[in-house]
């Protein structure tokens, strides 16, 4: 069973990192993907029970088309070759986000990798591609009408996301120094804490969970009211 921690990481900071290295960005993006293997194990041994990974945006469709083939093709192959990973560490993952305009080589991955892994209980992974949070809340008030609701509340709202089960995000953490959320988890942020580090996300590792972990446990979180 997992614990209740949920962290959210907006991996920023690839293409710089291949850059300085004279490398392709695909090169920062394949190294990304050993640096994320590195922060879900931090998490299982530091007792995380949620990380959500911003992987794709809605707004990524405007980089160059080498560049999103590129990731496409990592969704569509690294996922399913790294199943062993998932299965022997305990991870579940999930889909947030649109999968419709995905590739279909990369759609039939991910279904794949989800029901492989649905067993896991020690850490539930988010990978949140094609996502956007406002898309995410357009997307939950459409299929609320479309059951017939009238009345949108809140409540409503958060039980049709992709995945409702899953509890907001605790803290959300960006690497590579910047300070803005980029239209991810814009409302299961509206209480979660927020901390951005300099590193780049190709050389974050465990540690990086500790720092995050750490600082969450320094925050006094109101919520509304007084605090503690």
């Amino acid at each position: 069973m997992v614990n209740s921690l949920h962290i959210g990481l907006i991996m920023d900071g690839n293409g710089r990192w291949a850059t300085a290295r004279h490398l392709p960005r695909t090169a920062g993006h394949l190294a990304g993907l050993k640096a994320l293997k590195r922060v879900a194990l931090g998490a299982i041994r530091n007792n995380v029970g949620y990380l959500t990974l911003y992987c794709f945006s809605t707004e990524n469709w405007k980089r160059p088309k080498e560049e999103v083939d590129y990731l496409m093709g990592l969704f569509s192959e690294k996922v399913t070759g790294e199943l062993p990973f998932f299965n022997d560490n305990g991870i579940r993952l999930l889909f947030l986000g649109d999968m419709f305009p995905l590739p279909s080589e990369a759609q039939e991955a991910l279904h794949f990798v989800i029901e492989k892994t649905a067993a896991n209980d020690r850490l539930i992974v988010q990978l949140a591609i094609n996502y956007g949070g406002q898309d995410e809340i357009c997307r939950a008030v459409n299929r609320a009408l479309e059951k017939g609701i009238s009345r949108i509340t809140p409540d409503v709202i958060r039980s049709n996301f992709d995945n409702p089960e899953v509890p907001p995000v605790d803290i959300i953490a960006r690497s590579a120094g910047e300070m803005r959320l980029s239209n991810f988890l814009i409302w299961d942020a509206a209480y979660a804490e927020f901390v951005s580090y300099e590193k780049l996300w190709p050389d974050w590792d465990e540690y990086d969970i500790v720092n995050i972990i750490k600082a969450f446990g320094q925050r006094n979180r109101k919520f509304g009211g007084l605090g503690k």
